[in-house]
């Protein structure tokens, strides 16, 4: 071999050195630079898994067997419930109809003309299309107890408004106002029987439910009817609803728990969290909206559901067509008989 010395090579010669040399520096550098990220993803996708199975440990649901849970209370107490949720129903549907035995009298004391008085229930019965639109939703972010203390609360003033009202104006207000507060039962009755009961038993209990609905319709005229005959003043019969309402509205108080689940956890987290438990949240807390979004989700789901859903558009206009003729009837009996 030949040795040649190293300052005697071409510079083509050090020029390809330099290249091998760098190449093979970066292939050194790059293997342990590659197997770091490998190690480093892999650390992060643990560290993911570990705060993912600490975020499920500290959101809350129901153990099994949990009284809080209102699936697992007692048979009595739930069928109580319903009962008080069909009785709410049976007093807003029998103020509903309830002027109609005493139109002549109105007419009397306000000199109104037949199409004024027949104001008195269709107004009613028009608060009961837009009050479903906001407690059905307001019971799902506010919980069903808050709701039905607060409607049929107000529901009941305006049945004291109507019994002392001096004219016809004070009269079709309340009507309305107390119509728009009265469709809270027909809202979140049904909803509390499917908050208690398993689908097994839901239908039967809803039984009680639809009853109610068109019972009461038929038990405002007899009463009124009753009064109107016995030469009671007229004013007693709303006297009477304000009775009805306002010993369902104590029943509610003190009788009425929160049977919506998703409230009832953040009930549970926030006793959770007073005991000293701070990272302990139910699912609804997790959920982060601003105003416009909240809005959002407690108004337009009624809307979508109706327009987006043809067989419950069917059904609405079904009803509709059953209600109109009930209460058409109710306004035909004086004029016949």
């Amino acid at each position: 071999q030949i040795l040649i010395p190293f300052f005697l090579l071409p510079s083509s010669t050090w020029s390809a050195i330099a290249t091998y040399s760098t190449s093979s520096s970066d292939t050194h550098t790059a293997q342990p630079t590659q197997d770091t990220t490998v190690d480093a993803v892999q650390s992060a996708a643990r560290k993911a898994e570990s705060m993912a199975g600490e975020e499920d440990k500290y959101t809350l649901g129901f153990d099994i067997g949990d009284p809080k849970n209102p699936k697992n209370s007692s048979k009595s107490r739930r069928w109580y419930l319903t009962i008080l949720g069909g009785m709410l129903v049976l007093n807003a549907t029998f103020s509903s109809s309830a002027p109609s035995g005493i139109a002549e009298t109105l007419v009397d004391e306000f000199k109104l003309s037949d199409e004024v008085v027949t104001l008195t229930i269709s107004l009613f019965v028009a608060g009961y299309c837009v009050g479903p639109l906001l407690w059905g939703p307001l019971s799902e972010e506010f919980g069903r107890r808050p709701v039905f203390i607060v409607s049929f609360f107000i529901y009941t003033m305006f049945q004291i408004g109507m019994a002392l009202a001096k004219n016809t104006a004070s009269l079709l207000v309340c009507r309305f106002l107390g119509g728009l507060f009265a469709a809270s039962p027909l809202t979140d009755s049904g909803t509390i029987i499917s908050d208690i009961w398993d689908a097994e038993i839901r239908g039967k209990a809803l039984a009680i439910f639809t009853v109610a609905s068109f019972a009461g319709p038929a038990l405002g005229p007899t009463v009124a009817g009753f009064i109107y005959v016995s030469g009671t003043s007229w004013r007693w019969l709303f006297w009477v609803l304000t009775i009805f309402a306002g010993v369902c509205w104590i029943l509610i108080i003190f009788t009425l728990p929160e049977t919506y689940a998703p409230i009832i956890l953040v009930h549970k987290a926030q006793q959770r969290r007073k005991e000293g438990d701070t990272r302990c949240y139910a699912p609804m807390e997790l959920t982060q909206e601003t105003v416009s979004q909240q809005i959002e989700h407690v108004l337009a789901p009624p809307f979508r559901m109706l327009f987006q859903e043809p067989m419950l558009l069917a059904a609405t206009i079904y009803m509709s067509f059953v209600y109109g003729c009930l209460y058409l009837l109710f306004e035909a009996y004086p004029i016949v008989f």
